[in-house]
């Protein structure tokens, strides 16, 4: 999936990026190698969205390749990722990155977090599920259907990596792969998925946010 960037004017792109909490006037920067071939091509800003060090990523055209400049700047393994969105660290699938991008967006990566399996039974023909994928192996839950049987299971939360049903692995499998895995249950049977959540961020991180807010505002003032 080639990436096509979105016009944006080289004054917005002087101007920085303030995404929507206003967290990132002030920031931690990390540097990431950047090889002499992608000097000359645009760069982008990144942080995992349970709060890390920014930092700066170019070079790529596809995700799977966006995903592998990640792990080398964090130094972690791209499969690690989930998902990313674009100008916020919160599960927002209406900022999910898709196959474009500005020079003004700002990326945040939601990795791997903690698993949980749920056993439920399939009372409806549809489970209320809406399913999409990373580009890269893994699929994850995009939005719940309100009144639906999975609603009815607070466990289950919209950014749920969906790894397995009844111990078979839907790693690697396509969104509509794994739709019609979950339409193929049997009405009325009982059967096991396993789940991971996105990476929570921890005490630290929330503290660390929370002064930024406030030397944001006092500079505001």
């Amino acid at each position: 999936m080639p990436f096509f960037p979105k016009r944006s004017s080289k004054e917005d792109f002087h101007k920085g990026y303030t995404h929507e909490d206003n967290q990132h006037r002030v920031s931690r920067s990390v540097s990431c190698k950047v090889e002499e071939d992608d000097r000359q091509l645009p760069v982008f800003y990144c942080q995992q969205a349970q709060g890390s060090p920014t930092g700066i990523i170019s070079g790529f055209n596809s995700i799977k390749e966006l995903y592998q400049k990640i792990s080398e700047c964090y130094d972690f393994e791209p499969s690690e990722i989930l998902y990313c969105t674009l100008n916020t660290h919160k599960v927002n699938m209406n900022k999910l990155l898709g196959s474009q991008i500005a020079l003004t967006d700002f990326i945040f990566v939601h990795r791997k977090g903690q698993p949980k399996e749920v056993e439920l039974t399939k009372k409806e023909e549809a489970l209320g599920l809406t399913i999409t994928d990373n580009g890269n192996g893994l699929a994850f839950i995009k939005r719940i259907k309100p009144g639906s049987t999975i609603e009815k299971i607070p466990v289950i939360q919209v950014g749920d990596h969906i790894e397995k049903i009844n111990n078979e692995s839907l790693v690697g499998k396509r969104h509509f792969e794994v739709a019609k895995h979950l339409k193929d249950i049997p009405q009325g049977s009982t059967f096991t998925i396993r789940l991971i959540s996105p990476l929570q961020a921890g005490f630290c991180e929330y503290l660390y946010r929370f002064i930024v807010f406030l030397i944001n505002y006092f500079i505001d003032e």
